[in-house]
């Protein structure tokens, strides 16, 4: 369209929004750049509304760890405004697994007295070594012990690995690397503890912040905003037991937001809803010299 001296171009309202939009898909672009030497393989920007994307995430199920107070269910997870969102909420509902008298703690609950999510990637994506990245939010209250982390693909926990890219509870953010011992179902850790208040930000747990991994066959490294927070070798490291190397074989990422167990506190002063919030989780890897 050719505009001619002293006048003006009006654009329609539907022109608008068209600019508007194809800007906001630019920017989303920029923001998913690979770093210099990666490629990005694979993401979830969350976009849309309604529940996670079914080709990503699946659902963890009822009582599932740590003497949890929270029933997890899909209810409890969507998609909303760009972001996945997780919230825990303080509501009853029965457990179709009690019996009467067990001695199990997943089975002599009537009822669970909260209720939350956890997604997994598990089955459907899984990736052995590259850069993980997550831009996220997480509520710090009592009670809550949110976690972005992954578990391998091959062998019953603790042989088959787990790495806690984020883990929080009581006023701590942890970042641990965890495998297998001389005794069945018992880790060795590499855990990293570092107390909220530590950091300079004095609306730290009000913000986002971005997490990330660097995994290669050498070493795994964990950092919050740049920050390092954990370092493991792991280029001879071995489960004991197996003699298997967990981190030299894939896994699979897990978003959860647990209440109450062994670490998480008491949540009975805790106000609810809360809301564990993700903007995106990428994944990058190195690109063949």
């Amino acid at each position: 369209m050719t505009i001619g001296p002293g006048r003006r171009a009006r654009l329609c309202p539907i022109a608008l929004i068209a600019i508007a939009i194809a800007c906001l898909v630019v920017v989303r672009a920029d923001q998913s750049a690979a770093p210099s030497g990666y490629a990005l393989v694979w993401s979830d920007e969350f976009g849309g509304d309604g529940p996670p994307d079914a080709k990503n995430w699946t659902y963890e199920h009822g009582f599932v760890r740590n003497d949890e107070l929270q029933w997890y269910q899909p209810a409890n997870v969507t998609r909303r405004e760009g972001q996945l969102v997780i919230e825990a909420r303080r509501e009853r509902v029965k457990n179709p697994e009690f019996v009467a008298g067990s001695q199990s703690w997943q089975t002599n609950r009537e009822y669970a007295e909260y209720t939350s999510s956890s997604v997994t990637t598990n089955k459907l994506q899984q990736w052995q070594y590259g850069r993980f990245e997550i831009r996220g939010r997480i509520d710090t209250r009592l009670g809550m012990w949110p976690a972005f982390w992954t578990l391998g693909v091959d062998g019953e926990w603790p042989d088959g690995g787990e790495i806690d890219i984020m883990e929080f509870y009581r006023g701590i953010l942890l970042a641990n690397v965890a495998w297998g011992s001389n005794r069945r179902w018992v880790a060795t850790w590499d855990a990293s503890r570092h107390p909220v208040r530590s950091f300079p930000d004095r609306n730290w747990a009000s913000s986002y912040h971005v997490w990330r991994m660097d995994w290669d066959a050498r070493a795994i490294d964990l950092y919050v905003d740049d920050r390092r927070m954990n370092h493991t070798d792991i280029a001879s490291l071995r489960n004991p037991r197996t003699g298997t190397n967990p981190f030299h074989a894939p896994h699979y990422f897990l978003i959860s937001l647990a209440i109450g167990g062994w670490n998480g506190g008491d949540p009975a002063a805790t106000q609810f809803p809360a809301r564990l919030e993700v903007d995106y989780v990428r994944v990058y890897q190195a690109r063949a010299h």
